[in-house]
């Protein structure tokens, strides 16, 4: 700007300059910050198509047992992971490889009296599985469970603690 008043063959000085920035800056500033602030929407996951309200009568339904041991159960779909669900849902779930079965970070250990329902997990997943904290018998990734009618009920419990090791650390 100041270069732009010199060629106008005027003076500026920043002082006259800065008053007429301030005035006009606010709102685009504001705007701008505001966007910063919140990088993420606060509004809830079912609003966004990423996990459909259940039709009724086609309702399946999971019971996640937290860290503290309550429970949270939830009316969901078929086809839908455990790990959407529980990230719709704000659970404590990180699934930090997005469900791509690279990390075990959605690890879940599932009630006894489901697990044979499942089906059998994929090489990629017994692998992930082995880098799990609190690895049980029964224990999968939420990632690899899709709901269906053969598990609606299902209850799986969150493990207290999870680690962050993906298939990419050892490459």
């Amino acid at each position: 700007m100041l270069r732009l008043a010199a060629l106008a063959g005027r003076t500026a000085r920043i002082s006259n300059v800065l008053p007429s920035l301030l005035h006009t800056s606010p709102p685009l500033l504001a705007r701008t910050t505001t966007a910063r602030l919140l990088p993420f929407s606060t509004s809830s996951i079912l609003s966004h198509g990423h996990l459909k309200k259940p039709e009724p009568g086609e309702e399946l339904k999971i019971t996640f047992i937290l860290k503290d041991g309550s429970q949270k159960t939830y009316e969901v779909c078929e086809g839908d992971t455990i790990l959407d669900i529980a990230q719709g849902h704000n659970l404590d779930m990180e699934g930090a490889c997005g469900g791509s079965c690279a990390c075990s970070t959605c690890h879940v250990i599932v009630d006894p009296d489901y697990y044979d329902a499942l089906p059998e997990p994929e090489d990629d997943e017994n692998d992930m599985l082995d880098l799990a904290y609190g690895l049980t018998e029964t224990s999968r990734l939420g990632c690899q469970i899709k709901m269906s009618k053969d598990i609606d009920g299902i209850r799986v419990a969150l493990p207290q603690m999870t680690r962050n090791v993906n298939n990419n650390d050892f490459s």
